[in-house]
Order: C-alpha cells, then structure tokens, then sequence
C-alpha cells in the first residue's frame, strides 16, 4: 500500500459509552434527524435511560408486593402459634390446678374423723396441755390448706350444706333454722366436702299446742 492510499477510518458510535456508560450525544454531521428521533429508544435500538428505570420500577414493586404477602402470612402464621401456645398453657395450669385440688381434698377428708375428735375434746374440756396444742395446729394446717368448718346453732338450714337429721315445729322462729348442730359440715375450694348434720325447726305451733 501506498503512502497516498487512504487508510480506513473506524468511527465509534456506540451510543452507549463502555467505559462510563453514559449515553452519548450524537453528533449532528452524524445524525441530522437527531431532534426528530423518539426520546425514548436510541439510534441502534438499546434501551433509553426512562425505560430502563421504568422496567427496574416496576420490577421493585413485583418485589415489594411479594415480600409484603409473604410478611402478612408470617405474620398471620406466629399469630396462631402465640394464641395456641397462651390456650395450652391455660389448659396446663388449669389441670395442674384440678389436680392438686384433688390432691388436697382427698387428704383433709382423711383427716375429718380426727378435726371431729379435736371438736368433741373441747366441748368436753378434754383439749388441755400437749393434746390442746397438737389440735390448734392441726386445724391451723388444714384451714391454711382451705378447709373451712362451718355449722352453728341459729343458721338459717340450706338443704344444700345441710343434713336434717331431726325436724321440729317452733312458734319463735319465722324461717327454717337450725336448733342443734350434731356434725360440723366443712367446705373446700367452695364446694361442700361433707354437710353439716342439724336438727332444724319450722315456724308453726308447737305440738303442745296443737
């Protein structure tokens, strides 16, 4: 090749520039129609810069639309799971508490015979000394426990809490009550454990006035 041959000339235009990528100007000898060219798409149909941040746009809102139901059917999911685990704990402590209800129960029934004996000793005048002593911390124990003695001559007769053993008329009372308490009833946890056995008397006359 000659020294007067023309040598090629390569001229770059990539719209795009590879080193900064940036979008380049074209230049007007190049591109005489520059201003009538859409905004939107270059001249070697790569992508305008709008386009590329509409699609990138819309493609973050897919994501957050996702990862957002994703969060709400978590965040359902531990709701259940916190509300199923409150129930069964409900549940436990209820039971442990039934059981040891009964527990309880069971042993200060055992021990009703023995609180009776204590009871006639000191109608008598028996309960004196050590004997008195172990009596008084006995029923001490088992009210702390919650027993409950109740039955006393003048309560109006429940047939709920109450055993009528004998029954009479009397014209100084005006409602049913009770005139003679032959067994203290007792109570646990509210409920009654054993009834108190009563004599009762009703309003009416007398029989020696019949």
């Amino acid at each position: 090749m000659s020294e007067f041959e023309e040598r090629p000339v390569f001229r770059d235009k990539r719209r795009i520039d590879p080193q900064t990528y940036a979008v380049r100007e074209p230049a007007p000898s190049e591109s005489p129609n520059a201003e009538q060219a859409p905004p939107s798409a270059s001249g070697d149909g790569a992508p305008s810069p709008s386009a590329v941040a509409g699609v990138a746009e819309e493609t973050t809102e897919e994501v957050a639309a996702e990862v957002g139901d994703e969060l709400a059917e978590l965040t359902a999911d531990l709701q259940r799971l916190s509300a199923e685990y409150a129930n069964y704990r409900r549940r436990v402590e209820r039971d442990r508490a039934v059981v040891r209800e009964s527990a309880v129960a069971g042993v200060v029934l055992e021990l009703l015979p023995v609180l009776d004996d204590i009871g006639r000793a000191r109608e008598h005048g028996e309960l004196e000394g050590g004997f008195r002593s172990v009596g008084e911390a006995l029923e001490g124990a088992v009210a702390r426990l919650g027993l409950e003695r109740y039955g006393a001559v003048g309560d109006p007769f429940d047939p709920t809490r109450h055993e009528a053993l004998t029954h009479e008329h009397r014209s100084d009372v005006h409602e049913p009550v009770c005139v003679a308490v032959y067994q203290p009833g007792y109570l646990y946890g509210g409920r009654v454990v054993r009834p108190a056995r009563v004599g009762v008397a009703e309003p009416g006359p007398e029989p020696d006035q019949e």
